[in-house]
């Protein structure tokens, strides 16, 4: 009987002989879905042979010949037993250690464990360095003298791998939805209410500095991208990121004034690198009326900050962080990364003058919410005063603390608490 190694084999050798006769043929070189149709081929008509000797007992291809050839083609041509996985929806993160077994989270917040998808752990390698060949934006490197990938698939979804330094080489792939863009579809989902949706685009279109803040899986970036379509349409977007997650360009009809930076590591020469603090100093000279960064988490918070309190008012961004009020002394920690010998009073005054309002999110019982927002207030030198405007476990004091020059700001964006909830006075 044939296995999945002889179609692996098989089609291998008729891909590289079609490669060859289009190169000596100066025919351009065939398409990926070409190549799996040849795959398909080539695989169908090597069944049938088998069936007409008469090894596999039947006259057609079962079900589970079907699964072979496709599983061979994947092997070939894609991801192997991954590209299952990458295919299901349903899959938010999907975490692989060698070929143990995998450990899926489901968008549902349910995790579930999954058979290997590797036979060893040098497979899972060979694994890693396809996908970095073959599906990010460019080639990387991943051997034990770069024993580090981070790329972006084709689809949007982040990948991370080691080897080396840890104890087994290790994959982790989490699957960005970009079909949730917009607050409505937040609030159906249920991560807020109406009147927080109401304030929040009002927030926006007011030109409020906003941070959303949370921890790894807690729906910042999916909250970022529902507020960067609440931008009118004519207004000019830079967004800065370390890999893009925002994917502002698919939809590009809502802000056809955009452009999208993406930081890069230094080639093998160690030469090339273009760190996220380069990328924000540069967005400053791209004519931005608004500035995104997808993740602050170092130095490039000092240009940001610079570029909150200089005209690009209605800038955003996400942290890192367990609260609203430690987003304060974590921005001070990555001012001082940028080495620019600046005191302790002076930045947390720019961090006061700069930022508006602190969105935290958090998953409750399953469920990604937004908690609590903060309405940045003053400093006192020695640290940064906020207010809670919003309280998920205290509806009734929602929005009554907003300063009065805030409310003036929100109402002139359409959004008034009248009927809901009294202004404070």
């Amino acid at each position: 009987m044939s296995t999945t190694n002889d179609l692996v084999r098989l089609i291998a050798s008729a891909l590289a002989d079609d490669r060859v006769m289009r190169h000596n043929s100066d025919l351009p070189a065939a398409t990926i879905d070409e190549e799996k149709d040849l795959a398909r081929r080539i695989a169908q008509q090597h069944l049938q042979r088998r069936f007409s000797t008469a090894e596999w007992g039947s006259v057609g291809a079962s079900d589970t010949d079907e699964d072979m050839v496709g599983e061979a083609i994947n092997l070939v041509l894609g991801l192997g037993r991954l590209e299952p996985l990458l295919a299901d929806d349903q899959i938010s993160d999907i975490h692989v250690r060698g070929n143990s077994p995998v450990w899926l989270k489901m968008r549902s917040g349910e995790r579930r464990e999954h058979e290997p998808i590797v036979e060893s752990d040098d497979e899972l390698v060979d694994l890693i360095r396809r996908i970095a060949a073959r599906m990010g934006h460019r080639e990387q490197r991943f051997d034990p003298a770069h024993p580090e990938l981070n790329l972006q698939l084709r689809d949007g979804s982040r990948v991370f791998a080691t080897m080396e330094v840890s104890a087994r080489p290790s994959l982790i792939i989490r699957r960005h939805r970009f079909d949730y863009s917009n607050l409505q579809q937040l609030v159906t989902l249920g991560m807020l209410d109406e009147p927080t949706a109401r304030f929040l685009s009002a927030a926006v279109r007011s030109r409020q500095n906003l941070v959303i803040s949370g921890g790894t899986g807690s729906g910042k970036t999916t909250l970022l991208r529902a507020l960067i379509n609440e931008v009118p349409r004519t207004e000019r977007i830079v967004t800065i990121e370390d890999a893009f997650e925002i994917g502002l360009e698919r939809f590009s009809d809502d802000h056809p004034d955009h452009d999208s930076l993406q930081a890069r590591l230094a080639n093998s020469e160690g030469t090339g690198a273009v760190s996220m603090s380069d990328l924000a100093r540069m967005a400053l000279r791209m004519d931005p009326d608004r500035v995104v960064i997808g993740e602050v988490r170092g130095a490039e918070a000092f240009p940001m900050l610079l570029a909150m309190s200089q005209g690009n008012n209605g800038s955003m961004c996400t942290m890192h962080a367990d609260s609203p009020r430690s987003v304060f002394p974590k921005l001070l920690s990555y001012v001082s990364m940028a080495q620019m010998g600046i005191p302790m009073e002076a930045v947390n005054l720019l961090i006061s003058t700069s930022v508006h309002f602190v969105v935290q999110v958090q998953i409750v019982n399953g469920r990604r919410r937004i908690v609590s927002i903060h309405e940045v207030v003053h400093s006192d030198g020695a640290g940064v005063s906020s207010n809670e405007v919003f309280s998920l476990y205290e509806p009734s004091l929602n929005f009554v603390t907003l300063r009065v020059k805030t409310q003036q700001a929100l109402e002139q964006c359409g959004f008034s608490v009248s009927g809901e909830t009294a202004w404070a006075r």
